[in-house]
């Protein structure tokens, strides 16, 4: 979305600031042992307890598609996004590098936000990089949302982590425009050329989410028609927020 006025604004900065909180929250219940069932009834409580509304549970992306059962996407190792974790029946297992991807609408607004934590203390030195670069993937797509900037920019930004770590990277997947849908133009590659796409003008609102992967980051449909995984099995992480281009340079709308 273009943002139309400060209400815009204030709304989207303090759904931004709720969903933060919240997968703050989520993010620290995440061990061995708990299920993909206890973090959806604690998301669903958390965004009830507000006033607002779950982004994703019914969201139909598509005409004739099912709705989406949960309002928390859980990708636990090789998947990397869009599984529901109200009915994948996961278990999180010491070792696990767990997606949270989560959104609200406050106040008529859309916002999106996705962390990646390893649970436990299992932890593997390849996993460990894995996340902090997509961290730094985000970070550098972030710093190329400037007003008379592109979606290429920002591509190209998180593209040059993934090649610096011989990272794969889905070429089927994307960020998106938010903030009236939860997905709308323009898209936001995870790779790019500098200068093409989509132009970048003050007061859009993206999301910006690189996806990593150890291995090639080819991937399938699972046969519950909604999680994405790696084709070779490899471990993967996904790191998002919501932004707006503003005329000083990018505001990240998801955080504290």
């Amino acid at each position: 979305m273009i943002v139309r006025n400060q209400a815009d604004i204030d709304a989207l900065r303090e759904g931004g600031k709720r969903l933060a909180r919240h997968l703050r929250i989520l993010g620290g219940m995440i061990a061995p042992g708990v299920t993909g069932k206890e973090l959806e009834k604690k998301a669903q409580e958390l965004v009830k307890s507000e006033g607002d509304t779950l982004a994703f549970h019914g969201h139909v992306e598509r005409k004739g598609d099912k709705p989406y059962p949960s309002g928390l996407c859980l990708s636990i190792n090789d998947v990397i996004v869009h599984s529901p974790a109200s009915d994948n029946g996961a278990v999180i297992r010491d070792g696990d590098v767990v997606c949270l991807d989560f959104g609200i609408k406050h106040k008529g607004l859309f916002t999106d936000h996705a962390v990646t934590v390893i649970a436990g203390t299992g932890r593997n030195p390849n996993d460990e990089e894995l996340v902090r670069g997509t961290y730094e993937a985000l970070a550098a797509g972030v710093a190329q949302a400037k007003v008379g900037n592109t979606t290429g920019d920002i591509g190209y930004a998180v593209q040059k982590v993934a090649e610096k770590y011989h990272f794969g990277y889905p070429k089927n997947l994307s960020g998106h425009g938010v903030g009236i849908k939860v997905h709308e133009d323009p898209h936001v590659p995870n790779f790019g050329t500098p200068g093409k796409g989509t132009k970048l003008v003050e007061g859009l609102v993206i999301a910006i989410e690189p996806m990593m992967t150890l291995g090639s980051g080819e991937l399938f449909v699972d046969k519950d028609g909604h999680s994405y995984r790696t084709e070779d099995g490899s471990r993967t992480a996904h790191a998002e927020h919501t932004v707006l281009v503003t005329e000083n340079g990018p505001e990240i709308l998801t955080k504290e």
